[in-house]
């Protein structure tokens, strides 16, 4: 004993002073926390400062600071830095250099004689131990072979080292080989009679042995069924009646399962060794799954499915043990927060869960809808879903269902708001026409009328909604839209079926392709049993009467078209269009007291409507009976008492000189439609027409503070202005106009002609250009462009007018114009035509007015004008509205428009 502690006495000495651990046997170059200090920093140098001025001490300053030539931080650091500087630094240098060589010997010498010093006072280990090294040439090769082993000699259990390797590819495969059987014999075989069966001792099996011994095994099997044994003693009986049932509940596996399950045993532990983050098992083997998850569950605390494996191979309790330590690894996962609210047995427990789940996850919309489904009050799954949809203002759903709970009020503020917050939803627009066609219906007291009206604004929405989609790019397909109709009138709703067909049932369909595209959508809906669907493909009635008022107007004589207006009034009471088209073919028929008739009618099916009551005072004022036509505008104030039919009264008055009697019509009306802009317009043109130039300006500037947006009250405050002479006015107001309504190209052009008018030919042509750049597309300020530029480049200007402006017709008729002023009289009369191709293009009268101007040069005028009836163009709306033309034909309104066109 005593030897063993003089042998180990070494290791309670303390160390050499210049010990180096491992430098003996060359394991040297790696460095220790305390060989290199701490890692924290110390204080930074404006932290000391600052510590130091609080303790009221000065800072040291380091008086070399400013000796150093490089370093000038003082006096002369911002100088700059010139030829002198630069020549006296050599001299210092050569200096420097000089002083250097002579103490150079001596430094030298000093520093040999200082490191000298240093190695003999502390020696490396390397040459401490350089004698014992250059002893060691004379150690012979059986003395080195006799030195022992290291061992352990620090009384210290070490660790094993255990390691693990992956099974390799050949073993698994040779494993794999033992299962097999062979179906076929190679050549070898088949020439050594591999087909028969060696019999070397003659014996023969014996097959009664064989079913003994099967036998006697299938009894021990039925001994060790658990359920229907019962044991006592050393006896052992079976329950005849529950043995087949115990047989059916028993899995059989055949030995190539067994052997696919060995396989994969092997196959996953080679697995979980290699990445211990997968350790999949499946066996029937409940403990060694529940270890293995166990195991899974530490490597992968990140991985909900494992933890959810876990919770399911546990009963309740444990399971609910499993998930809350899941939580504190996985908080984010909804999954695991379900399976945990689906382990409670009562509600309250769930609704915990879940408010806790929501806690963490609060943007699931997932956990919102299973705790509202827990509510049994309504008024506290209000309160919720209010919450979830200002925590998750993108879900479609959460609105909803807050919407079917609210009253219908307050679900159209919901509705609002979800379609504020999600603006490309579809499912937010069919759900509030939904809620109003159910608030239309619901109501038992309403009168028909207005729930005609409120199922009207049924398909307003609808159809609104459908415009709102397409602009923020949702573009759903028609088939879509009409499984969404379909849906709608399964749910209850059929005037909302109807308005989505109507909406979208021109989609995707080209015009000659309609009638047989719509028959078979309808028929198809027909045989889905969805009959709404179907009729909704068809239109109106009225439209039909309509289209065959049209077609007997354009191929068929007046007595048939009389006949066919006279069945359509009869079936469609309340389609005011097709009263006003039999009383004014009657009336261009020269039947006066026949339209009067009609018109009489149509009061009794509609009293309160606008626009008969409008025609009957066009009737009798265009017939002469001026009291008569004054009377019925009376009753109609009375009765209908719309905005339309005060400006039609005071239009009237004015019309016939009583300017006094209109000016109080205006007022009267203004003091019921205050934002209605043609009664200001009215009002100011009156007290132009007057020379009262100050009231004409303060009727438009009152019009124009009610009614902003209104464009031509800014053109004509603007024109009430140059006619006083006050261009620079002018000039304010139509900028003040664009500011207030950005990119509109009637106000750019007005801005232009004003600047026109004032001879200001370069400041017109650079408002025209920023015109332009505000309104790319205008075809006004195009057209404006294209007579602005010379002769010989209009031709360039007109086709890039048309490019950008895609077609308008006003640049159309332009073009057509330059053709006719190049003489090119067959395209000029081409392009005419298609200025007035579509029906939007007819109603511009100032096209007419060219075409007729040129065909009066060139050919044969043509009554396709008067027959389109226009009402809109910048002379065409002058000259029609100017009272001294009131009662002309259109006829005769074209045939000016045509001679006032320059």
């Amino acid at each position: 004993m005593a030897s063993n502690k003089n042998k180990l006495a070494f290791l309670s000495m303390p160390a050499p002073a210049s010990y180096v651990a491992g430098l003996g046997r060359g394991a040297s170059g790696f460095t220790t926390r305390s060989d290199i200090g701490p890692a924290r920093e110390g204080p930074s140098a404006e932290v000391v400062a600052e510590a130091q001025a609080r303790r009221g001490e000065e800072p040291e300053i380091d008086p070399e600071q400013f000796q150093d030539p490089d370093n000038e931080y003082g006096l002369f650091a911002g100088t700059t830095y010139e030829q002198d500087d630069e020549e006296a630094d050599k001299i210092y240098d050569d200096v420097d250099q000089k002083m250097d060589s002579r103490r150079r010997a001596r430094r030298e010498a000093r520093e040999n004689a200082e490191l000298a010093k240093h190695r003999a006072e502390r020696p490396k280990i390397q040459q401490q131990f350089a004698d014992l090294k250059r002893g060691l040439s004379v150690v012979t090769d059986q003395e080195w072979e006799s030195i022992p082993e290291v061992g352990n000699l620090t009384r210290k259990k070490r660790r094993k080292d255990e390691r693990t390797f992956v099974v390799p590819d050949s073993i698994i495969v040779g494993d794999r080989s033992k299962s097999e059987y062979e179906n076929s014999l190679d050549t070898r075989q088949q020439q050594a009679n591999g087909f028969e069966t060696p019999a070397d001792t003659g014996t023969m099996t014996n097959f009664v042995e064989i079913g003994q011994a099967r036998d006697k095994i299938l009894s021990l099997k039925l001994d060790q069924i658990s359920g229907t044994a019962t044991t006592s003693g050393s006896a052992t009986s079976v329950d005849p009646k529950g043995y087949l049932t115990s047989l059916n509940s028993v899995v059989l596996k055949t030995e190539a399962e067994i052997g696919d399950i060995k396989r994969a045993r092997m196959l996953f532990d080679s697995l979980v060794k290699s990445n211990p983050k997968h350790a999949p098992e499946h066996a029937g083997r409940m403990v060694a799954a529940r270890k293995l998850i166990k195991a899974g569950c530490e490597q992968c605390p990140k991985s909900d499915d494992v933890w959810l494996e876990a919770a399911r191979l546990h009963n309740n309790d444990d399971a609910k043990v499993i998930l809350a330590n899941a939580v504190q690894h996985v908080g984010q996962s909804v999954k695991i927060w379900l399976a945990a609210a689906d382990l409670e047995q009562d509600a309250k427990s769930k609704k915990r869960v879940l408010r806790k789940a929501l806690e963490n996850i609060p943007n699931s919309v997932k956990l919102w809808k299973e705790t509202v489904n827990l509510e049994e009050s309504a008024t506290d799954a209000r309160i919720l879903l209010s919450r979830a949809v200002e925590v998750i203002p993108l879900s479609v759903e959460l609105w909803l269902a807050l919407a079917r709970l609210e009253t219908p009020e307050r679900a159209k503020a919901v509705l609002n708001k979800a379609r504020k917050s999600v603006p490309t939803s579809h499912e937010i627009w069919i759900a509030a026409g939904r809620l109003l066609e159910q608030g239309a219906v619901d109501d038992p007291d309403k009168s028909t009328e207005t729930s005609n009206k409120e199922l009207e604004l049924v398909d307003r929405t609808i159809e609104l909604g459908v415009r709102e989609l397409r602009r923020h790019q949702v573009l759903l397909t028609r088939d879509q839209w009409l499984k969404e109709a379909e849906r709608c009138e399964s749910d209850g709703s059929p005037r909302t079926c109807e308005a989505i067909i109507k909406a979208t049932v021109s989609m995707e369909v080209e015009e000659e392709d309609r009638l047989d595209t719509w028959v078979g959508d309808a028929e198809s809906a027909e045989a889905r049993g969805m009959v709404g669907t179907a009729r909704a493909f068809f239109p109106d009635q009225r439209n039909l009467w309509r289209k065959a008022a049209d077609l007997e107007k354009a191929h068929g004589t007046k007595e048939s078209l009389d006949g066919v207006l006279s069945q359509a009034v009869h079936y469609c009471p309340q389609a005011e269009v097709l009263w006003l088209m039999s009383a004014k073919e009657k009336w261009l028929a020269g039947d006066v007291p026949a339209a009067r008739e009609v018109l009489e009618k149509a009061f009794i099916a509609n009293p309160e409507s606008e626009q008969i009551w409008l025609a009957a005072v066009k009737l009798e004022a265009e017939n002469g009976e001026l009291g008569v036509a004054r009377e019925l505008l009376v009753r109609a104030r009375t009765v209908a008492d719309t905005e339309r039919i005060w400006m039609k009264s005071a239009v009237f008055e004015r019309q016939q000189g009583q300017y006094a009697a209109a000016l109080e019509t205006v007022s009267s009306a203004l003091s019921k439609f205050p934002k209605f802009a043609k009664l200001y317009m009215i009002q100011g043109q009156i007290r132009q027409m007057e020379k009262n130039y100050s009231a004409a300006r303060a009727s438009y500037a009152a019009g124009l503070k009610a009614c902003p947006k209104e464009i031509t009250l800014w053109v004509l405050a603007s024109k009430l202005e140059e006619l006083d002479g006050r261009s620079i006015k002018a000039r304010a107001l139509l900028e003040k106009g664009r500011l207030v309504n950005p990119a509109n190209e009637i106000l750019w052009a007005e801005s232009v002609g004003v600047e026109e008018r004032s001879g200001g030919a370069a400041q017109a042509k650079a408002m025209l250009a920023r015109g332009l750049q505000e309104c790319p597309s205008s075809g006004l300020l195009w057209s404006m462009s294209i007579w602005a530029e010379p002769r010989p480049t209009r031709k360039s200007r007109s086709v890039d007018a048309l490019k950008k402006s895609k077609d308008n017709p006003l640049i159309t008729c332009t073009v057509a114009r330059l053709f006719w002023a190049e003489r090119k009289i067959e395209k000029a009369r081409q392009w005419f035509s298609r200025s007035v191709a579509t029906e939007q293009d007819k109603d511009i009268g100032d096209h007419w007015g060219w075409w007729l101007k040129f065909e009066r040069q060139h050919g044969t005028p043509c009554a396709q004008g008067v027959a389109a009836e226009p009402h809109h163009g910048p002379v065409w709306q002058v000259i029609a509205k100017d009272d001294k033309n009131v009662g002309k034909s259109t006829k005769e309104l074209l045939v000016m428009a045509a001679d006032a066109l320059q």
